[in-house]
């Protein structure tokens, strides 16, 4: 998965509690086996004002110029801000694939459902929990001065305002070590791969029968 370490993006509202994963990627989309392309789909039915089904072509479809993402000032908007129990419902992994692939790093809320908050880390996206006042800030001051970005530094463990100001925020030291080294679960394996090798070798050579593939 993509490394983490400092990011500076514009930042999109989320102005909604207890947003729960079918609203960020709608069951119907679950179909695909591929762990790719759900990203035209992130939010479909607030995003759009007809029904999605997969495999429609996005630009056919009639977008909802309500919608916070589908305003220009917040069109490339990299970090996500969103209010209490982000990512409660069903547990879909689909979910944090959805707003990677959108092009969300990392989000910013005062709570969010556990699974999907770990489901987040196993797949490059950092979701950072601050005081729900601290949040209250951001989402005023993301209102009143368009363009508004962040600088997030993980390694620091800090989110950089505009104006200079740091907001300390918490991360389990070795959440911080995968999304640092880019290592989901099949990457930190990996790096034991001489290892798993000697090892398989070695079985092998004691039990060579195991070599013999049957029909």
């Amino acid at each position: 998965m993509q490394a983490f370490t400092v990011h500076q993006g514009l930042v999109a509202p989320m102005d909604r509690a207890n947003v729960d994963t079918d609203a960020i990627i709608p069951k119907q989309f679950l179909k695909s086996i591929a762990r790719s392309g759900f990203g035209p789909n992130l939010f479909d039915e607030w995003r759009y004002l007809d029904k999605g089904e997969p495999g429609q072509d996005p630009a056919s479809r009639k977008p909802n110029p309500d919608f916070v993402l589908n305003q220009p000032r917040y069109q490339g908007a990299s970090v996500l801000i969103a209010r209490q129990n982000f990512g409660c419902g069903s547990s879909r992994e689909h979910a944090p694939w959805a707003l990677e692939q959108y092009g969300f790093r990392t989000l910013i809320a005062p709570s969010y459902a556990d699974i999907f908050f770990n489901n987040c880390f196993k797949n490059g996206l950092l979701p950072i929990v601050l005081p729900e006042a601290q949040v209250a800030r951001l989402f005023d001051e993301v209102a009143a001065f368009p363009g508004y970005s962040l600088t997030v530094d993980l390694p620091r463990q800090v989110i950089v305002k505009p104006d200079g100001s740091e907001l300390p925020f918490d991360v389990q030291p070795f959440r911080k070590y995968c999304l640092i080294n880019g290592f989901d679960d099949i990457g930190l394996t990996l790096r034991h791969a001489d290892k798993i090798k000697a090892y398989e070798a070695e079985r092998l050579a004691k039990m060579p029968w195991l070599a013999q593939t049957q029909l």
